[in-house]
């Protein structure tokens, strides 16, 4: 990422800037989704913030760190969003990570797995507001606790207590599926 950064600072390499946006964009657009519930508004925040980022791309080696700022630009274009238009709506997360599970053509395995899916898909919609940001951002997005904390302006223990919670609701799903503690241990681990 450093060596894309500083050929779009440096060089103003278009080119460079096009694979940084493609590879940041797909986790930048899932976390403003989650808020907005409109793909194309959702697309449209996230294009405005690097649209910024290569207006001011002189000034790229301010920037500490580019996925919290990225983050940090995609919320707060939320909020302006928000306050443009005063529709405040509730959000659900539609999705949630993957569980690796060995493939099977076992009609009993296949029904707990499916079953599995559906339960930890609840067990995760089921979460506290803040909880499921933080448990997507974490799991799906690849974020690590700090940068989290720094986008929501959180502290990091506040968000190891909410991925805490959120583990432990899903782990119990996963047990009452499959009664296997191996794999309730194996998910608390990812």
């Amino acid at each position: 990422m450093e060596d894309l950064l500083r050929r779009i600072q440096y060089d103003s390499d278009q080119a460079a800037f096009r694979e940084f946006y493609l590879s940041q964009a797909p986790q930048l657009l899932n976390f403003a989704f989650v808020y907005i519930k409109s793909k194309f508004i959702a697309e449209e925040v996230v294009n405005d913030v690097f649209m910024n980022l290569w207006r001011s791309r002189q000034r790229l080696h301010e920037i500490a760190n580019p996925r919290v700022y990225l983050y940090v630009g995609v919320k707060n274009g939320i909020s302006s969003y928000f306050s443009r238009n005063k529709e405040w709506q509730h959000v659900d997360i539609d999705t949630i990570s993957e569980v690796s599970l060995e493939f099977t053509t076992d009609p009993e395995q296949l029904l707990i797995t499916a079953e599995l899916r559906k339960r930890i898909e609840t067990a995760v919609n089921s979460l506290p507001p803040k909880c499921r940001v933080i448990f997507k951002m974490i799991k799906e997005d690849g974020l690590k606790y700090r940068e989290v904390a720094e986008i929501l302006h959180l502290s990091v223990k506040t968000v190891e207590n909410q991925m805490t919670i959120a583990i432990r609701k899903i782990s119990a799903e996963i047990y009452l599926v499959t009664g296997d503690e191996q794999l309730v241990n194996e998910y608390s681990k990812l």
